[in-house]
C-alpha cells in the first residue's frame, strides 16, 4: 500500500498512518454506534464498560504494532506457533500418509487430512497445560484485568478470558453461577464464545493462510486476545445490565475437572479433539450443501428470485438485467459491504470482503478464511492492509452455526435457562459480529507500510 500524501508520520519508527487508519479509528467507534442504535436499554448502557473495553484494545494493539521492537516480537513469536505445528503434523503425516503430503508429494490440498487434524493434537495439548494449572493462571489473570478495569462481573469476565483460549467449553469454567446469572451475563456468555476462536482451531486456520500470509500465527494470537474485550464491549451494549450479578466486582476460580494424570488428561484432549474435528466436518458438509441450495433457489442457473426479479424488470421495459449477485453470500456481501468500509478497507476491496464477512455469518470462518487465502493468493485483494483486517474480522466463531451450538452447549448445563439463552441468542450474534468488526478495526488503526505482512523474513 503506497503511503498516502497526506500521512502522518511516526518519528521513532518511520512509519506513516494514512487516510484508512483515521477511518478506522472513526469506524471503531461508528460501530459501537451501530450497537447502541440495536441495543435493548439504550440508557443504560455503561459507559466505563464501553471506554475501558476499547481502551484496552487500543492500548494492547498500538503495542503490537507501534511500540519499539515489537515487530521482532511478534515475528518470533510466530515463528515458534509455526515450528509447533510443523511438528504437530507428524502424526497425521504418519496415519493419512501422501493425503496429509505438502509442497511437490502433495495430492492438492485436502481440509479433512490436512489441516483439521491438527485441531486434535491442540486439544490433547490445552489438555495438559489445564492438568498442570497452567490455563488457569493465565486466565484468571486476563479475567482479573477486565474486572477490574471495565466493571464487568467476576463470572463473565473469567468466560471472556477463557473464550481467548478455548470454545463452547468455556461455559464450564463459571457452571456454578450459570443458574443465577443476570440475563445481560448470559448474553454475555454467547457472544463471548462467538466473538472469539479457540485455540484448537486455530492451528489450521495458520495451516489455510501460511502461504500467501506467512505472519498470520502471531496476527491470529493477537486477534484472539483483541476480541474478548470487544466481546464484552458489545455484549454490554446490546444488552446492558440491569440486574445484580452474583460475582460483580470480584474475581472467580475457574472450574476444571481434573483428570488422574498426564496421560489420562493427554488421551481425554484427544478424544475431544477428535469429536471437534468429525462435528467441524459434518458441519462444513451439511451448511455448504444447504447454502448451495439456497442459492439455487436465488438465483442459480437462471431460475429463483433472480429470475423472477428480471422479468419483472423486462415487464416495466428495463433493457438489462439486474447485475446482481444472487447468491446468499453475494447478497450478504452487499449488507456487509459498508462495514468493510468503516473496518479501514478501501473501497476497491470492500465488495471482496464483505462478501467473506457474509460467507463467515452463513457457513462459518472456515470457507471465508480459505476465501481470504485464495483472494491473496491470486491478486485480488489491491491492498496488504486489506489482508490484514480482514483477518482479524474474520477470527470469531460469529455464525448462525455456531449460535446453535452455544446455545445448545450452555443450555446443557443450565435446562433452567434455556429460555433465557434462547431470548438473547441473536442479540449475542449480533454483538459478536460487531465484535469482530471491532477487531478489524483496530487493526485497521494501527496497521502501517512496515508491518511485516507477506513477507515473514522482511525483518532480521
Amino acid at each position: 500500500m503506497a503511503a498516502a500524501a497526506a500521512g502522518i508520520a511516526n518519528p521513532s519508527r518511520g512509519y506513516v498512518m494514512d487516510i484508512y487508519n483515521v477511518v478506522s479509528f472513526v469506524g471503531l467507534f461508528a460501530l459501537v454506534g451501530v450497537g447502541w442504535l440495536l441495543s435493548s436499554e439504550r440508557r443504560r448502557v455503561n459507559l466505563r464498560t464501553v471506554l475501558t473495553g476499547m481502551g484496552l484494545q487500543l492500548a494492547f494493539a498500538g503495542l503490537l504494532f507501534w511500540a519499539p521492537g515489537s515487530q521482532w516480537l511478534f515475528l518470533r513469536l510466530n515463528d515458534g506457533v509455526v515450528a509447533v505445528l510443523d511438528a504437530a503434523k507428524n502424526g497425521q503425516k504418519f496415519v493419512f500418509g501422501p493425503l496429509a503430503a505438502e509442497g511437490a508429494q502433495s495430492l492438492g490440498f485436502i481440509l479433512a487430512t490436512q489441516s483439521l487434524p491438527l485441531a486434535i493434537v491442540f486439544a490433547s495439548l490445552m489438555a495438559l497445560l489445564y492438568h498442570w494449572g497452567v490455563m488457569q493462571r493465565i486466565i484468571r489473570g486476563f479475567a482479573w484485568v477486565f474486572t477490574r478495569t471495565m466493571g464487568t462481573s467476576g463470572a463473565e469476565s473469567l468466560v471472556a478470558a477463557s473464550n481467548i483460549f478455548v470454545g463452547v467449553e468455556s461455559a464450564t469454567t463459571v457452571r456454578p453461577y450459570l443458574g443465577g446469572m443476570t440475563q445481560s451475563e448470559l448474553c454475555t456468555v454467547l457472544t463471548a464464545g462467538m466473538a472469539t476462536i479457540a485455540s484448537t482451531v486455530m492451528a489450521f486456520y495458520v495451516s489455510l493462510l501460511s502461504k500467501p500470509f506467512p505472519t498470520i500465527a502471531g496476527h491470529l494470537i493477537s486477534a484472539s486476545v483483541l476480541s474478548a474485550p470487544a466481546a464484552l464491549v458489545m455484549s454490554k451494549v446490546l444488552v446492558p445490565e440491569t440486574g445484580e450479578p452474583a460475582t460483580l466486582g470480584r474475581t472467580v476460580s475457574v472450574e476444571h475437572e481434573r483428570e488422574s494424570g498426564a496421560i489420562a488428561a493427554l488421551i481425554g484432549g484427544a478424544t475431544a479433539g477428535l469429536k471437534l474435528v468429525f462435528g467441524i466436518m459434518a458441519l462444513l458438509v451439511a451448511l455448504l450443501g444447504l447454502l448451495a441450495i439456497a442459492d439455487l433457489l436465488l438465483g442459480g442457473a437462471g431460475h429463483g428470485l433472480a429470475a423472477v426479479a428480471n422479468w419483472i424488470g423486462g415487464q416495466a421495459g428495463a433493457q438489462d438485467q439486474l447485475a446482481l449477485n444472487w447468491s446468499l453470500q453475494g447478497l450478504l456481501g452487499y449488507v456487509m459491504y459498508p462495514f468493510a468500509l468503516l473496518m479501514g478497507v478501501p473501497p476497491e476491496d470492500a465488495g471482496k470482503v464483505g462478501e467473506l464477512l457474509g460467507m463467515r455469518l452463513v457457513a462459518t470462518e472456515i470457507p471465508a478464511y480459505i476465501g481470504l487465502s485464495e483472494a491473496m493468493s491470486s491478486g485480488a485483494l489491491h491492498h496488504p492492509r486489506t489482508a490484514v483486517v480482514t483477518a482479524y474480522a474474520l477470527c470469531g466463531f460469529a455464525h448462525v452455526a455456531s449460535l446453535a451450538i452455544f446455545v445448545g452447549g450452555v443450555a446443557a448445563l443450565a435446562p433452567e435457562r434455556k429460555d433465557d439463552l434462547a431470548r438473547v441468542g441473536v442479540r449475542a450474534l449480533t454483538a459478536a459480529t460487531l465484535a469482530c468488526l471491532m477487531t478489524g478495526a483496530v487493526a485497521g488503526t494501527f496497521f502501517h507500510d512496515g508491518l511485516t505482512v507477506l513477507n515473514a523474513g522482511a525483518l532480521p
